[in-house]
């Protein structure tokens, strides 16, 4: 076993849960530990990422935030994999909608993942690796999207490094049928493939490239739990 605590998170082994389920924003994480679970014990301040560990329904379940972009989410998740064997992660997450069949509040099931990162790089492979959801967390979520009537689609995201884009370079997305846009899936399935390990993101659409559809900093906080109760439905 590595040694832990590491340098990121500060929970010694056996405290967090197999199952971490992770929003980018820490106050997230805070905010569906203290909604949905119980007997919740605080694992995690290390650099304000705060993290906990509770029961949904009698289920360990540990929920953290895990930063903004590829090398935030790559160092998380890496640790959480490899140092506290943890087997699967749910990012739960916001998105900016291309596709014009989504709106405000509908969910994005990442099934696969293009980036411009250049994170990938680092396996030396002798092509490109297409980042994947894990298939039977994607089927167990669809059926729970269908059991309660959210409205869903599934397909490729964009995991992009840059937020201010100098360049515009949507319509080369559009055209391929990329469906929104985010930071961070890529670089956690690339995580959880080398460790063979399992993932999925899930994400809300919090805005809309297109049509200028838009929500506030705490509405993404705190009013997007559909995609939190589908994340806690797959433990």
């Amino acid at each position: 076993m590595a040694k832990v605590p590491t340098p990121h998170i500060g929970a010694q082994y056996g405290e967090i849960a197999p199952t971490v389920i992770m929003a980018g924003d820490p106050l997230r994480a805070q905010f569906m530990a203290e909604s949905f679970l119980e007997n919740v014990v605080q694992f995690n301040n290390v650099r304000g990422m705060l993290g906990f560990t509770g029961t949904f329904k009698g289920k360990k379940v540990s929920v953290m935030g895990h930063g903004m972009g590829i090398p935030s989410i790559g160092i998380y998740t890496y640790e959480l994999y490899n140092f506290y064997d943890v087997k699967t992660i749910i990012r739960v997450g916001s998105a900016g909608a291309y596709s014009k069949d989504l709106h405000v509040g509908d969910l994005i099931l990442a099934q696969g993942a293009c980036t411009d990162s250049n994170y990938g790089s680092q396996y030396g492979l002798a092509g490109t690796f297409a980042p994947i959801g894990d298939f039977d967390l994607i089927r167990r979520a669809v059926d729970e999207c269908e059991r309660r009537g959210i409205r869903y689609k599934v397909g490729n995201v964009l995991s992009t490094d840059i937020f201010y884009r100098d360049t515009p370079a949507l319509d080369g997305w559009l055209k391929m049928g990329v469906l929104g846009v985010e930071m961070e899936a890529s670089a956690l399935y690339m995580n959880a493939a080398r460790s063979g390990n399992k993932a999925l993101v899930i994400c809300t659409v919090s805005d809309h490239v297109l049509t200028g559809e838009d929500t506030t900093s705490e509405e993404r906080r705190t009013s997007f739990t559909d995609m939190m109760e589908v994340a806690l439905s797959l433990l």
